[in-house]
């Protein structure tokens, strides 16, 4: 919205807000459409091939990465950037598929790890190649490479900002 909704009330006190500009609003519709419409693309992609959504491709992609294909739950949330209510119930139908287990935590029994098991390393082996074309194909393939080098910077920053480094912030893996 790049001006106030004739039924916005502010107190005198409070600053107006700062509404987008056309371009603004132009960019943020263009993100929010294309970030939209790849989340579907590679969603489709891996239920098609391997019978899972795209966030469970990265939780095992982050095991297989992982030392001894192995990381606490909290660890593994923060990576995917999802609340550990999100992640259980992910882990529990991934070890529904015999493609993770959990274990417990030796030096801390509230604490568990995931493991990725051989299954789960098969099908991510057998799943990787067309998930790699598919992000080639949707996204690479379209940019040039100075737009692919000027994506990641940008999208640095973005986290960057976005990620807070103080105590007690609100962030998806502590919920």
């Amino acid at each position: 919205m790049t001006t106030a909704p004739a039924s916005s009330a502010s107190s005198p006190a409070a600053e107006p807000p700062r509404w987008l500009t056309t371009e603004e609003q132009r960019v943020w519709r263009a993100y929010l459409h294309a970030t939209t419409l790849l989340e579907d693309h590679l969603d489709r992609q891996l239920q098609r091939d391997a019978g899972m959504p795209h966030i469970y491709y990265g939780l095992l992609v982050g095991l297989a990465e992982a030392p001894r294909r192995r990381l606490r739950m909290t660890e593994l949330a923060m990576q995917a950037k999802i609340t550990r209510s999100r992640l259980s119930h992910a882990i529990a139908r991934l070890e529904k598929n015999g493609w993770v287990r959990r274990e417990e935590c030796p030096s801390d029994k509230r604490g568990q790890f995931a493991v990725l098991t051989d299954d789960g390393l098969a099908v991510l082996e057998r799943t990787a190649p067309g998930h790699v074309a598919a992000v080639r194909q949707a996204l690479f393939e379209r940019l040039s490479p100075a737009q692919q080098k000027a994506l990641g910077e940008i999208m640095e920053i973005v986290a960057e900002g976005l990620q807070p480094n103080e105590a007690g912030a609100d962030l998806p893996w502590l919920r």
